[in-house]
């Protein structure tokens, strides 16, 4: 079945030449031209991935990538002209998946697009086990709820993918690139100084003591690993 893409893009040009491309390889394509529209096309069309500009004329591409986010896991791709590193991590921490930087080659959204569509079949196939219990810290897949000690802390989504990547793998090390490709689906959409970001604030969150952490501990100079008790 072609997946459904919708196209938040408010140059007209750059949406027509996306839309194009994409129908030209099967794709079933949905556009708007700014920030409301494109909610409403979501909520309404119920797209497979989404393609977002950050620059829109009516609101912030991170706001849009929230709203969505409070009530689906659907890809998110970024792309956008905005180059600094501050805006990537904003987007991949508000929960987009990937980041595009304009100007871009057809063939480089092609393949992030085939990430996104191998990601959901990835997470159709598998369900993980329900709950997960671990001294003071308990992690509800389902429900994307996580306690430590009676009290709820929230997550992000990308917060709740690493820490659920890292349970999975408990007891081995995880490496930056094998962190990258899993939780953002592509090899490069996550260096190693941006994981470190958001693997701080899921300690903060997380750890009761985080100058000596019990769950997330750093294998240094590779990556990190969940203890497994």
């Amino acid at each position: 079945m072609n997946k459904k893409i919708l196209i938040i893009e408010d140059d007209r040009k750059i949406a027509n030449f996306m839309s194009m491309a994409l129908k030209a390889k099967g794709y079933l394509i949905l556009t708007s031209k700014n920030g409301n529209e494109g909610i409403l096309s979501y909520c309404t069309e119920n797209p497979d991935i989404i393609l977002l500009d950050l620059g829109l004329p009516d609101m912030d591409g991170v706001e849009i990538i929230k709203q969505v986010r409070d009530v689906s896991e659907i890809p998110i791709i970024i792309v956008s002209a905005r180059e600094q590193d501050s805006d990537k991590i904003a987007a991949l921490d508000a929960g987009a998946n990937d980041y595009v930087t304009k100007p871009f080659s057809m063939g480089e959204l092609l393949a992030r697009i085939r990430v996104m569509e191998r990601l959901i079949e990835r997470d159709t196939a598998h369900l993980p086990e329900s709950v997960y219990k671990f001294d003071y810290l308990t992690v509800d897949c389902e429900k994307h709820r996580v306690h430590v000690d009676e009290n709820e802390v929230h997550l992000t989504p990308i917060e709740f993918k690493l820490l659920l990547l890292l349970i999975a793998n408990r007891g081995k090390v995880i490496t930056h690139s094998q962190i990258s490709k899993e939780v953002w689906g592509y090899g490069e959409a996550g260096d190693s100084k941006s994981i470190r970001v958001f693997m701080a604030s899921l300690r903060r969150k997380i750890e009761k003591d985080t100058s000596n952490p019990k769950f997330i501990l750093t294998e240094i100079g590779v990556g990190y690993r969940f203890a497994d008790e």
